[in-house]
């Protein structure tokens, strides 16, 4: 999904943010219509959370508030942790970012106009395999990935020659992973990433547990979708309205959902490996805080410095070519699976980072009313991580320096220049 921008939450938390208490900020028109639904925030160093906020509603029906360990979807910081958990996967030796997928996926991966031209997972990771979404990036469990990527999913031009962000690419991902290890993806997230870090969160819920379900965070809009912005509407649940109980599939089914049945390495979009993800701030916080640390945290070393190094490496940056795609502005450089903010021009050869001051790498998410973002600046050993789960601004007014939404640069401009103090 494309990202739509705010303006009018950013002029609230911009200037006036150091003025008035945050709650009045979030206020929004009146009282009886708040701004937004959640919003939660925090910042963190390598040795734990700094400052945390919490403002709104996980649940509008029955007021239940939101904090920074309530779990909820975040999106496409979903991509991150996928690539923390295929370089542990490289570690081990069972992949490699830069061989040809086809080797584990049995079967030759390839773009029809460039049948001798391999597709790494280096350049899955950063969207420059040449894969487009097309009409989805999420297929049932009754299908297999390999006959869903028909031609009209790839692109004009050979793997490595453009970027342009798609979800499918994760999808794909997915599916080596399980091909490399026989282990269904969402387990594997669970056994690679979550479980070790003890992180109480999962892909499409997956081995999260059943607190973790019933605490869970409702995405909202002010409209039926998108397209639909209604600023003095009721908040409309978009997604993980459960009411405590955890989904009866967790993915989609066309017969059933007898998961049982599955074979791993056949169709990975099943858990959505793409904006799946359920976890808390405090959650991310601590993924954040291992890749600052360079792969170690809290006494557990999940990654080698090497590869959190090779995760903060560019594959592709902004450099005016017609044929990238800047995803409007909010992608100038990108890395195997990290988006990093530093360092990048424009159109115009002026310096649009959303985030000045910082050495920034980390992904943002937006998806289903949520805006939410996580953040690493290895330089000045911060981490910034917020969640905003709905919102009555127009989603349509223009960022004022970014392709951001403009709370969001507002949020990491002010972290930018007001490093945290213990």
């Amino acid at each position: 999904m494309r990202r739509f921008f705010l303006a009018g939450l950013a002029a609230l938390l911009g200037s006036a943010a150091h003025a008035a208490p945050m709650d009045d900020l979030v206020a929004g028109r009146t009282a009886a219509t708040p701004g937004v639904a959640g919003l939660v925030m925090l910042v963190a160093d390598r040795d734990g959370i700094v400052r945390g906020s919490a403002y709104g509603l996980a649940d509008v029906a029955t007021a239940r508030p939101i904090t920074i360990d309530t779990p909820l979807r975040v999106a496409s910081i979903s991509k991150a942790v996928v690539a923390i958990g295929v370089m542990r996967l490289v570690e081990a030796g069972r992949l490699d970012l830069d061989a040809d997928v086809s080797r584990w996926l049995g079967w030759r991966l390839r773009n029809p106009a460039f049948p001798d031209v391999p597709v790494t997972l280096r350049q899955l990771l950063s969207h420059t395999s040449g894969v487009i979404d097309g009409p989805g990036y999420g297929f049932p469990l009754e299908m297999a990935l390999r006959d869903a990527l028909t031609a009209d999913r790839w692109s004009g031009l050979a793997p490595g020659g453009r970027f342009a962000y798609a979800n499918l690419n994760y999808g794909i991902i997915a599916t080596v992973m399980e091909a490399a290890t026989g282990e269904r993806f969402d387990r594997l997230m669970t056994r690679l990433v979550l479980a070790p870090l003890r992180i109480d969160a999962g892909y499409n819920w997956s081995g999260a547990s059943d607190a973790a379900v019933a605490a869970a965070a409702i995405l909202y809009r002010t409209g039926k979708d998108e397209t639909d912005w209604r600023p003095g509407g009721p908040w409309v649940p978009q997604i993980d309205d459960l009411k405590g109980v955890r989904p009866a599939c967790p993915v989609r089914s066309t017969a059933g959902c007898n998961l049982a049945a599955y074979r791993p390495g056949s169709n990975g979009t099943l858990f959505s490996p793409q904006g799946g993800l359920r976890i808390s701030a405090a959650g991310l916080a601590v993924i954040g805080r291992m890749l600052l640390r360079g792969g170690d945290v809290d006494g557990v070393r999940l990654l080698q410095p090497a590869s959190v190094r090779a995760l903060m490496t560019p594959v592709w940056r902004y450099s005016a070519r017609p044929q990238d795609d800047t995803y409007d502005g909010a992608m100038l450089c990108y890395g195997p699976g990290l988006h990093c903010l530093s360092g990048v021009k424009g159109a115009s050869d002026q310096p649009v980072e959303p985030a000045p001051g910082g050495a920034w790498w980390g992904h943002l998410g937006e998806a289903y009313g949520l805006l939410a973002g996580l953040w690493i600046d290895r330089g000045q050993q911060r981490v910034l991580v917020y969640a905003l789960t709905g919102t009555r601004d127009d989603p349509f007014k223009p960022a004022h320096r970014s392709g951001f939404a403009a709370v969001e640069e507002n949020i990491l401009a002010d972290l930018a220049a007001t490093p945290p103090q213990r």
